[in-house]
This record gives structure tokens, C-alpha cells and sequence, in this order.
């Protein structure tokens, strides 16, 4: 099996046909740097492309998911520097993939995060889950499709509230509002969502990619388009001084002070 620097790939003995990917970046508390998502996007290429494997896990540790992207790598980013990285590209490849992919969500999943939790067909949170979109706080919006996935899972009026006032979902709230499907105990999150991969795995190939395929095209009927128009909004964003002003401020630990422009 492939060794990477940013993640850990395994498939458990204990479930067959499954394969488990762990974001692996612990001081970051797994952000998202190009390094990672170069990485995540093969082994799920990997995976995809095996014969004797049938559903991904994708999670992280208990403590985070994914803390969102590494914000020290995009402080001084333009919009062409943004654009030519191709960083929010790869998660169209998250959605290319045809096997079913479940994320296992513990702990963080802000910013990218939750976006990458969103892409994926089924989401088994841990009671001490934490779904958010901070972006606005470094004035700049979500450019991985949270603006579009969120609204679709629960509702136009609470994303409003998490995209534009920070506002976070604990774990009960995101499985009331329909964002997962399960809510476990910490020590039995990850062992529910293989679980649940498994069982997926067991179904017919053919038909579990064909029914996979009919439920995203209901699903995201128009949502193409609305991505588009967010990653060029989340793009201009970075010929903006709040973009700049908001993740300065962040390095630096101290409030930003936003000037409009």
C-alpha cells in the first residue's frame, strides 16, 4: 500500500470490502494543505479503482476531523494564485469517485472540513462533533461548495446563520436538521460508520453505483452551477484587504478590522 506523508490508508481486517482513509496532520488538527488534498484525491482514486474494496471511510482523529484549510498557506494568496493551485478542484474529484464514501466525524469539521464531510454520501458523527463554516471571519465565504451543500441538507434560514454569523452544529442538531446520519459514542463512531461501509459494500457493485449516481443527480440538480458562482465569489475574495486584514489577524491571534474593501 502506498505511504504518504499526510494520511494513513488501511483496510480493517474486520470489515470486509472497506477501506479506510485517516487525515493525519495532528498539530494542524488536519487543515487542509496541498500536500494533504493531492493525497487524499489519490488514495480515494486508489480505492475507487480496486476491485475487492466496495465503500470508503474517510475520517480523522477524535479531537478533529478537519480544522478547514491551513489558512498560513493562503494569507497572501491572489485570485490567479488561488485559481492555479487547484486546491478546490479536488474536491470535485471526491464527488467523481463511485464507490460510496462515508465520513467519520469526530471532534472539528469547520471551514473545508465540514465541506469535505459534505461531499461525502454519508456522515456518522461522534456526540462531540462540531460542523461549521468560519470562513466569514477571514472575509472571505466557502469555496468547496458549503454554500450549496448546507443549504440543501438544512435549510436556507440556519445556513444563513452558520455561513454568515459563525454559528457551529453540534452533532444532535446536525442529525436533527438531516446533515448526518447517526450519532454515536466517541469510542464508536468510527466502528459504526465501517460498519455501515460493509454492509454498503455487500450490495450489489453495479447497483449500489448506479442508485449512488440517481440519488446525486437529484440531489444536485442546479448544484453545479451554484458551486461555480461560489468558487469565482470565493476567488474574487482574494483581491479584497478584508481577505487579507482577516487572516493576518488570525496568525496574529487578535481581532481583524474589516475596511469594506
Amino acid at each position: 500500500m502506498t505511504e504518504y506523508s499526510t494520511i494513513i490508508t488501511e483496510i480493517p481486517a474486520d470489515y470486509s470490502r472497506v477501506g479506510l482513509i485517516r487525515l493525519n496532520r495532528p498539530k494542524a488538527l488536519n487543515a487542509f494543505n496541498s500536500t494533504l488534498m493531492q493525497e487524499l484525491a489519490g488514495a480515494l482514486n486508489d480505492f475507487d479503482a480496486d476491485e475487492d474494496i466496495g465503500a470508503i471511510v474517510i475520517t480523522g482523529s477524535e479531537r478533529a476531523f478537519a480544522a478547514g484549510a491551513d489558512i498560513k498557506d493562503m494569507t497572501g494568496a491572489s485570485p490567479v494564485d488561488m485559481l492555479q493551485r487547484e486546491h478546490l478542484s479536488l474536491f470535485d474529484k471526491i464527488r467523481g469517485v463511485k464507490k460510496p464514501v462515508i465520513a467519520a466525524v469526530s471532534g472539528w469539521a469547520l471551514g473545508g472540513g465540514s465541506e469535505l464531510a459534505m461531499s461525502c454520501d454519508m456522515i456518522v458523527a461522534s456526540e462531540n462533533a462540531r460542523f461549521g463554516q468560519p470562513e466569514i471571519n477571514l472575509g472571505i465565504i466557502p469555496g468547496a461548495g458549503g454554500t450549496q451543500r448546507l443549504t440543501r441538507a438544512v435549510g436556507k434560514a440556519l445556513a444563513m446563520e452558520v455561513i454568515l454569523n459563525d454559528r457551529t452544529l453540534t452533532a444532535q442538531e446536525a442529525l436533527n436538521y438531516g446533515l448526518v446520519n447517526r450519532v454515536m459514542p466517541i469510542e464508536l463512531y468510527l466502528e459504526e460508520a465501517l460498519k455501515l461501509a460493509a454492509e454498503v459494500a455487500a450490495r450489489a457493485p453495479i447497483a449500489i453505483r448506479l442508485a449512488k449516481e440517481a440519488v446525486n443527480q437529484a440531489y444536485e440538480t442546479f448544484l453545479r452551477e451554484g458551486v461555480a458562482d461560489e468558487r469565482r465569489a470565493f476567488y474574487f475574495l482574494f483581491s479584497t484587504e478584508d481577505q487579507k486584514e482577516g487572516m493576518q489577524a488570525f496568525i496574529e491571534k487578535r481581532p481583524p478590522e474589516w475596511k469594506g474593501k
